[in-house]
């Protein structure tokens, strides 16, 4: 039967001290080589049908997590029977100390209530359905939750540029530029997303969830201070607005496409594009249109 004892000093299975990430070759001695591999497209799986213990790899050598299942399920890597061994936290058994110690239950993930217990650099997350009826321990290491983990520190951050920039008169107009040159043609890095920006974001939490219906103050000034090399400008042959674009879906995920904070009130920076033929337009004043007819540009309502 296996055993497995999770403490502030170490983690052991039958009696094996583990260091996470654990090579197959030492998971083969303290448990045995009787596992089957799945292989999917971002992990690989080793299961031990008899003992109900799955391991999770990455690179499909060392194992990341261990979960034992202790329910059934049906995807093509469970394991047959269900964990039958012993989990111990602190020298407690663990399900006993999960349900008895809530003070100790840590939220790792957002939205999920089911929590985990954590010592050190160890911790067990607990698939709990409605019921809290426990169906799966997973025992991995241990990592608290940092919005920014991962993004380069220097990601949105607005450099100035070493060579000559355009200077827009219109923000709106600059906003359909932003979409042909970032989005359509990817010319002009990086590619702003606005949820990884609000991981990025230090100076508050940005909750895309509550401000997502309306312009976001620091995403509208981001595109404001983005400089746009004026060597691009030759590339913009037509503008073409809708209110699904990125560049509106970045500002205000939830609008809807019907804010007009981005209406173009005049068209004169057509004039710093010397191969702009056409303007497809749905956020313009009136007069734009005319600005443009005058310029020899087409311009026409979405």
């Amino acid at each position: 039967m296996t055993t497995i004892h999770l403490t502030s000093t170490d983690l052991k299975i039958n009696s094996v001290s583990i260091e996470f990430p654990i090579s197959i070759n030492t998971l083969k001695k303290c448990l045995d080589d009787n596992y089957r591999i799945t292989k999917g497209k971002r992990n690989t799986v080793f299961t031990w049908d008899e003992l109900g213990l799955l391991g999770y790899s990455k690179n499909g050598e060392l194992i990341e997590s261990l979960t034992l299942e202790l329910e059934r399920e049906t995807y093509d890597f469970s394991s047959k029977n269900k964990f039958s061994g012993t989990c111990y936290f602190n020298n407690q058994e663990i399900t006993n100390y999960y349900k008895t110690h809530k003070e100790e239950r840590l939220a790792l993930f957002k939205d999920d209530d089911s929590g985990a217990l954590a010592i050190n650099d160890i911790c067990a997350w607990f698939n709990v359905d409605e019921e809290e009826t426990i169906k799966a321990i997973e025992i991995s290491t241990y990592k608290p939750y940092v919005r920014w983990l991962g993004i380069p520190d220097d990601k949105y951050s607005i450099k100035p540029l070493k060579e000559e920039e355009i200077t827009f008169v219109d923000f709106g107009f600059k906003l359909s530029i932003i979409e042909e040159l970032m989005y359509m043609k990817g010319l002009l890095e990086p590619k702003f997303d606005i949820y990884e920006f609000a991981d990025w974001y230090r100076d508050r939490k940005i909750d895309i969830d509550e401000e997502g219906y309306e312009p976001i103050a620091e995403v509208v000034q981001y595109f404001k201070d983005l400089p746009i090399p004026k060597r691009l400008a030759t590339e913009i042959t037509d503008i073409y607005q809708d209110g699904g674009n990125d560049i509106y879906m970045n500002l205000s995920p939830f609008s809807g496409g019907g804010e007009d904070d981005w209406d173009m009130e005049t068209a004169v920076d057509a004039k710093q594009f010397p191969n702009l033929k056409k303007a497809t337009l749905c956020y313009a004043k009136d007069c734009v249109y005319d600005e443009f007819e005058k310029m020899g540009i087409e311009a026409e309502s979405l």
